[in-house]
């Protein structure tokens, strides 16, 4: 019984991690352009976010570490992988976002001349406080937080479903709803840093007594599935919600006025504070748990010479700085660095799966460098460069350009350098 409830609170904390506002506001934007068909729109959003989450856990969860995932394609290199990944889980990118939304889908529409400079440091403030005891972070997250965001939500969405705002729209064809939904579900990057999240899992069974390590990985697992099904679920719900808006708005709409108008519709002015509520805890907790997870790791890599307190300090200070930049600002520095770090991670724990037919080091070496290649060339593209072959490779539209050179990589990889079978593989299994 013990265990289970372990579970369920873990996998409940786990949940408001990817559960960020931006998330939020993906699904309705799908089920929106998709009238009728958005349940094949939201079968691609699954796969593309929630299946790459699954299956990255797990990887870590079975391997016992991100290294011993990354470090297949070179030790500095799976090291200086996650040393950017984790900056950018952090206080670079992730986490400052976290409060300039709040602010500007929270705050601001109820509180007009609220100074967002105050606000990040209240933010922050009660971020540091819920995250400067990493024992207690997922049973914060998990046991008081969650519950709170998933009644609003379950509120928000049963609403819609009872009394749906309008019908559905009838699409004369549904080519491409698929491909939309996959293209919407990778973008979200949700399994960026996804070491850091699977240790702070693994560290949270451990420190409830749960030390053998395959037990541990099993329960990572559940809880991770946990996760999953409450992700599903809400994605769903909100998917529809945007569906019965399809005869109303068009794709001209923003994303975050789409889900704006949602709630007002539903619920009136009420529905402002509820979307408030949902956004701030959605964020809240997101910030908590990120927060958590990359302190974590830098003090590991420092061997604890730097205090999980001091860096959970810095974090909040330096991200309560950049939050302040707003929430385009720092979305548009986030996306070329996320399109370059994101596919050479996909790749690494895709092929972590394989293990026992690739069992060279070389192959994952050319994978890995082959789609680092083309990644940083589809940013240098997007820049205004002219790298546009870029985009005449296979699945480029989905965002998927990288799959065939990151084959041929590793085939290149496999046969013309030659290295140590892989041992990392054979100790873990």
């Amino acid at each position: 019984m013990k265990k289970n409830i372990d579970i369920l609170i873990i996998g409940f904390a786990l949940f408001s991690m990817f559960f960020g506002a931006g998330n939020l506001i993906f699904p309705p934007y799908i089920g929106m352009t998709s009238g009728t068909g958005w349940l094949t729109s939201f079968l691609g959003f699954v796969i593309a976010d929630i299946g790459i989450i699954l299956l990255s856990i797990n990887s870590v969860a079975r391997a016992g570490s991100y290294q011993n995932v990354a470090g297949k394609a070179g030790k500095k290199f799976g090291l200086s992988l996650e040393f950017i990944m984790m900056l950018c889980l952090g206080p670079i990118l992730v986490v400052p976002r976290t409060a300039a939304t709040t602010f500007e889908m929270s705050i601001a529409p109820l509180f007009g001349s609220f100074n967002p400079i105050v606000f990040s440091i209240i933010f922050f403030a009660i971020t540091f406080t819920l995250t400067v005891r990493p024992t207690k972070v997922m049973d914060i997250i998990g046991k008081f937080l969650t519950p709170i965001l998933l009644i609003a939500l379950i509120f928000l969405i049963g609403k819609g479903v009872i009394s749906p705002i309008g019908d559905l729209k009838s699409l004369s064809h549904s080519d491409g709803l698929f491909a939309t939904g996959l293209t919407q579900g990778y973008q979200t990057m949700d399994a960026l840093g996804i070491g850091g999240v699977a240790a702070l899992i693994m560290s949270s069974f451990f420190n409830k007594g749960y030390v053998d390590k395959k037990e541990n990985a099993s329960l990572t697992l559940k809880a991770s599935l946990v996760a999953g099904c409450g992700l599903i679920l809400v994605y769903g719900g909100l998917t529809y919600l945007g569906a019965t808006v399809s005869t109303i708005y068009d794709q001209s709409i923003s994303q975050t006025t789409l889900l704006i108008n949602i709630t007002h519709s539903l619920l009136g002015s009420t529905g402002t504070l509820l979307l408030g509520i949902v956004v701030a805890f959605a964020c809240l907790t997101t910030a908590i748990g990120l927060t958590s997870v990359t302190a974590k790791y830098f003090e590991d890599v420092s061997n604890k010479k730097i205090k999980y307190e001091h860096i959970v300090t810095l974090i909040c200070i330096f991200s309560a700085v950049v939050s302040n930049l707003g929430v385009d600002k720092i979305i548009s520095i986030a996306v070329p660095i996320l399109t370059v770090l994101y596919p050479v991670s996909i790749v690494l724990v895709l092929m972590s799966y394989f293990k026992n037919i690739l069992t060279k080091n070389s192959t994952f070496k050319g994978a890995a460098y082959a789609t680092l290649i083309i990644s940083i060339l589809t940013v240098l593209d997007s820049l205004g460069l002219n790298f546009n072959f870029v985009q005449s490779l296979p699945f480029a539209k989905l965002g998927f350009n990288w799959v065939l050179p990151a084959i041929i990589g590793g085939i290149l990889g496999t046969l013309l350098f030659k290295d140590k079978v892989d041992t990392i593989g054979k100790k873990i299994s």
